[in-house]
C-alpha cells in the first residue's frame, strides 16, 4: 500500500488519531508527551501512530495534511492541530467534548495503528 493511501485509511479507520513520536505510555519528545497527556486527561481511548518508527509517513503525513510539525492530532477525519492547539482546547474546556463526542459516535480502539 503507497504511504498516502496508508495515512488516508488510519485516519479513516480511527475516530481519535495521534501521529506523535513515541507512544502515550513512552512518549519520545514533551510536544507528543503533552499532546498525549491532554487526550488521556480527556478519559476516552485514542490510537496512535509512532512516526519515529514510520519514516514513510513522517515523510509524507506534512504534506497531507499541510501541518508542517508534529504531533497531529485528527478527531473525525479532520486534523485539529499540534500541541499548542490541542494544550490551548484543553485549557479552555473544548477539547474534552470533541473527543467525549467523536468516541460517543464510534467505538475507538486505545492501541497503536498498524502502521504496515
Amino acid at each position: 500500500m503507497e504511504t498516502l493511501d496508508k495515512i488516508k485509511q488510519q485516519i479513516t479507520d480511527n475516530t481519535i488519531l495521534l501521529f506523535m513520536k513515541g507512544s502515550p505510555k513512552f512518549p519520545s519528545c514533551g510536544f507528543s508527551a503533552q499532546a498525549s497527556q491532554a487526550l488521556i486527561a480527556c478519559g476516552e481511548q485514542f490510537a496512535f501512530v509512532d512516526i519515529l518508527q514510520h519514516p514513510d509517513i513522517r515523510a509524507e503525513l506534512p504534506k497531507y495534511a499541510n501541518w508542517p510539525t508534529f504531533p497531529q492530532l485528527w478527531v473525525d477525519g479532520e486534523l485539529v492541530g499540534g500541541c499548542d492547539i490541542i494544550l490551548e482546547m484543553f485549557q479552555r474546556g473544548e477539547l474534552q467534548p470533541l473527543i467525549k463526542d467523536a468516541t460517543a459516535k464510534n467505538a475507538v480502539p486505545d492501541a497503536e495503528v498498524d502502521a504496515k
